[in-house]
């Protein structure tokens, strides 16, 4: 199982298109997306993030590098799992509950909650709208584009959006979570992710091979 320490900093009055450079600046180091846990989709495409906190939020930068770029879906909570699409799933408290935060190249957001995949409730829009958004590419939606593209996102992510929790602060948390790369309806699907998945199918919504967050 990886585990990654998640640096405190202060991000007050940073806009959310300014976070890439703040965590340059403090020096938060990218970690690779690389896993290929199911032979039959081989594809890999460059995917790394880097996470920090404030205590009160989380910070997420992806950069992504890959063959065709896609952001269909054209609202919150819709299929963004289809598109370019980068993801953050975690439990964040003893109970069980996970989290899939799933974003497209478009800065499109899904985030819905329960104990197992069949049993999820998405958050509400104004739980989603509370989560800012930068994306290289834009915030509208396009069909695919054939060709290698370079994007990046970054998300200023509030404890609020573990909508179905009263988290307090992230500071001094162990969180269990996971980090994938996926595009199910791209020219070439895939399905990587961050600490490896031992299933004979895709699928993300496995708590048992979730890595572990230290937050500082």
């Amino acid at each position: 199982m990886k585990e990654l320490n998640v640096k405190k900093i202060s991000a007050a009055n940073v806009p959310v298109e300014a976070i890439p450079t703040l965590l340059d600046q403090e020096k938060i180091a990218f970690q690779p997306i690389e896993t290929v846990n199911w032979p039959e989709y081989p594809y890999q495409p460059s995917v790394q993030f880097r996470v920090a906190h404030t205590g009160d939020a989380l910070l997420l930068h992806f950069k992504v590098r890959e063959a065709s770029v896609r952001a269909v879906a054209t609202a919150d909570n819709g299929r963004v799992w289809e598109d370019s699409c980068v993801e953050f799933f975690s439990v964040p408290a003893g109970d069980g509950v996970y989290y899939n935060l799933e974003c497209n190249c478009a800065g499109t957001l899904l985030v819905g909650g329960g104990a197992d995949r069949k049993d999820r409730q998405r958050a509400s829009q104004e739980v989603l709208d509370r989560v800012q958004r930068w994306a290289s590419l834009g915030r509208q939606p396009f069909d695919e584009r054939i060709g290698e593209c370079h994007w990046e996102v970054a998300l200023v992510v509030p404890v609020s959006t573990f909508f179905l929790h009263r988290l307090d602060t992230l500071s001094g948390c162990q969180i269990r979570a996971n980090f994938y790369k996926c595009g199910d309806l791209l020219q070439t699907p895939h399905f990587l992710s961050w600490n490896p998945i031992k299933l004979e199918q895709p699928n993300f919504h496995c708590p048992e091979f979730f890595g572990l967050l230290h937050f500082e």
